[in-house]
């Protein structure tokens, strides 16, 4: 059975360990509208795509609050072999352990995809592991009325819509009032 992931599911829950082995060597996406679908086995969550304006700022942000959660880490790895772009880790997550095996491939500057293999360990709300497939595209240049960083997403309280660098920005408030 497969379900659709959430931007914020996907990245905090699944991906984050994968997409942090590689925040500084991954190609930069074209600045933006991008249409990111994350479909996942086994994980239910909302239906429905996920629009994001981003610029080289916006990519910078994420790649540096990514890049953070390498200090739970204990194994990081990246290669790129021709146009894929392999991907590796072994990080700690809550009370578990997840292991992250991936390939990034596609033209970022116009359509990319992910495909991973997580398994985690103890399993995390019963999920013992699960395989995650991102499909992005670029759409041409962000609508009207939207800045970089603004994510539109089906189901998301608020409308719909939220701006991922102000997410950032909370979350490393919280992160320094928790120290």
């Amino acid at each position: 059975m497969r379900f659709r992931l959430s931007l914020g599911a996907a990245f905090c829950v699944v991906c984050l360990p994968a997409v942090s082995a590689v925040a500084d060597e991954m190609p930069r996406r074209k600045p933006g509208l991008w249409s990111m679908e994350f479909v996942t086995q086994g994980a239910p969550s909302p239906t429905g795509g996920v629009e994001m304006c981003i610029d080289e700022k916006t990519d910078d942000i994420m790649r540096q609050n990514m890049g953070d959660q390498t200090q739970q880490c204990e194994k990081l790895s990246f290669t790129r072999d021709g146009d894929k772009y392999r991907v590796g880790s072994i990080c700690k997550l809550d009370k578990s352990v997840t292991k992250t095996e991936g390939v990034f491939t596609g033209s970022f500057d116009s359509a990319y995809r992910g495909e991973f293999h997580i398994t985690y360990t103890p399993p995390i709300h019963n999920l013992a592991s699960t395989d995650l497939v991102i499909e992005a595209k670029w759409l041409g240049p962000c609508k009207p009325g939207q800045k970089p960083g603004d994510i539109v997403m089906p189901g998301l309280k608020g409308g719909g819509q939220m701006n991922m660098q102000e997410l950032m920005k909370k979350r490393e408030q919280l992160r320094k009032g928790a120290q």
